[in-house]
């Protein structure tokens, strides 16, 4: 059966548990937040989408996939990090950036040093900071050559 949520984007939204993300530490700064949903804002497909707080309706990120604008952004986690999502290499998860969109879009940022991590096996997810000195917390999204990445934001 169906579960209702309000959301700061959509409005009204059905979900089912099975949809829910569990993040064990929170998400930095907001420790106590433990439950999300992965929200596309434009279809299946979108590269950008709301990561929604199940409790706070007011809560919610925007996120990115970071693969659409850097085909190349290889974040490794570290060994401890790993265990806790319970897999055996970076490649196992999916990741998400946060998005801060700015007046104008090319002014807007993305955190590559801070991403989302998701085992979608067992919904388990977490926030992590990578200890490589190439990624920043305010990458601008003019830094990518893509014009479909200014279209995102």
């Amino acid at each position: 059966m169906p579960l209702d949520i309000n959301t700061k984007f959509f409005g009204p939204v059905p979900y089912s548990t099975e949809e829910v993300l569990h993040f064990p530490k929170g998400i930095f700064g907001f420790e106590e937040e433990r439950e999300f949903l992965l929200i596309p804002f434009d279809g299946e497909d979108s590269a950008l989408l709301c990561l929604q707080s199940i409790t706070t309706p007011a809560l919610a990120f925007l996120v990115m996939n970071p693969f659409t604008l850097d085909p190349n952004y290889a974040p490794i986690l570290q060994p401890e990090e790993l265990r806790s999502m319970k897999v055996g290499s970076s490649h196992d998860l999916c990741y998400y950036v946060l998005c801060v969109v700015k007046d104008p879009i090319s002014e807007s940022t993305i955190n590559l040093k801070c991403p989302v991590v998701i085992n979608e096996d067992t919904r388990e997810a977490m926030q992590v900071i990578l200890d490589t000195p190439e990624f920043h917390m305010r990458h601008l999204l003019s830094e990518f050559a893509s014009r479909e990445a200014d279209a995102i934001c």
